[in-house]
């Protein structure tokens, strides 16, 4: 199983394949305060360090919710579309407690 690493704490934990970031985030003990569970609209912005290729591809809709985020960089994926692959992910969060 591919390992969820949260930066800048280093916490890790083993996730399943098709995963969500933002369950896996959950996982770790992150404090996310998002409103994920009933409406996506950008709470959940993350930094992919390593494994981008890894995560599902960005969809439409995704893109339509980061193209209205100040600060989206090339690393840029909202947590509760981004899907875990085969590989290691690291993970910065912005702006939420690391737990």
């Amino acid at each position: 199983m591919p390992i969820l690493t949260v930066l800048p704490n280093q916490q890790s934990v083993e996730v399943a394949t098709g995963t969500s970031l933002l369950t896996a985030l959950r996982s770790t003990g992150a404090l996310l305060s998002t409103k994920c569970d009933t409406k996506c609209v950008g709470e959940c912005h993350v930094f992919i360090q390593d494994g981008r290729k890894t995560l599902s591809k960005t969809q439409r809709a995704e893109n339509e919710v980061l193209d209205t985020i100040v600060g989206v960089g090339s690393k840029s994926r909202l947590a509760c579309f981004a899907l875990v692959g085969e590989q290691d992910v690291s993970v910065e969060l912005l702006g939420f407690a690391s737990g």
